[in-house]
């Protein structure tokens, strides 16, 4: 029988991080991470994906309306942008001087 494990899956991304989108329909485009949903490997990144929906008419929006909302794109279509440099870049980890795990750029070596 498996074992299930209950330890949180790692990213090379989180939450607030600047982001750029590398394949898709946004494709350059750059944006900050609101969400990361881990279970589903899908990220929300602020105005990237935009979706609209369809609002009934209700007692505080009596005309009923278009909502506007940034919709979710594959954890793997996203890389991090380099605070340093302003590039997209990879990322590993590697302990820091505490050591503790930390992220850092693959292309300038520094950590994020």
């Amino acid at each position: 029988m498996e074992r299930k494990s209950n330890k949180q899956q790692k990213h090379h991304v989180r939450s607030g991080d600047t982001v750029e989108v590398i394949s898709g329909n946004a494709k350059g485009k750059r944006g900050r991470i609101i969400e990361v949903m881990s279970e589903k490997q899908r990220v929300v990144v602020d105005g990237v994906n935009i979706m609209k929906k369809h609002v009934k008419p209700s007692a505080s929006t009596p005309q009923g309306e278009i909502r506007e909302f940034p919709g979710s794109i594959h954890i793997s279509n996203v890389m991090v942008v380099d605070p340093s440099t302003g590039n997209a870049t990879r990322t590993g980890r590697k302990e820091n001087d505490k050591g503790k795990l930390q992220r850092f750029s693959k292309e300038t070596g520094k950590f994020i």
